[in-house]
């Protein structure tokens, strides 16, 4: 196995991390006080009421966190290379970067109107996440291209 790509290393364990944290609230979903905006809020409110769709929400964020995490470990060689791995990637950046976009108005909306600090530190993670996928996918990238032109 060649040098592993520490960017997507660190990408994926975060991926690996937010599904763990998604088993945790499918489990518990009475710990969704501390990840919803407010106590008036629905999701809340459902996963008060044992709601099943709550668990099912988790469930399938489960499934997506945990599916992004295993692309970073292939990007990254960590494991076997799995087909259009970097296509992958750029979805995934794409999707972490554009919900890491919400930083701006919700550190404004935190100072301003008593925002949860919690949703400017998962929009933080978001932007961080997405800019490792990406970095990690042009460093992947430019070895591949490295290789190609040495082979």
């Amino acid at each position: 196995m060649g040098k592993l790509n520490k960017f997507l290393l660190a990408g994926g364990i975060i991926s690996a991390l937010i599904s763990i944290f998604h088993v945790i609230l499918a489990l518990k979903p009475e710990l969704y006080q501390f990840v919803a905006p407010d106590q008036n809020s629905p999701l809340l409110q459902m996963a008060q009421q044992g709601s099943s769709a709550t668990t099912i929400a988790s469930i399938v964020l489960v499934v997506i966190f945990a599916t992004w995490a295993v692309v970073a470990f292939s990007g990254a060689g960590l494991i076997r290379y799995f087909p259009r791995v970097n296509t992958g990637l750029i979805i995934i950046a794409a999707i972490y970067l554009l919900r890491g976009l919400f930083l701006p108005s919700e550190i404004s909306m935190f100072q301003n109107q008593a925002y949860p600090l919690r949703f400017v530190l998962f929009s933080a993670l978001s932007l961080f996440t997405g800019l490792l996928y990406l970095l990690g996918f042009f460093i992947r990238k430019h070895h591949f291209a490295i290789s190609q032109n040495h082979g």
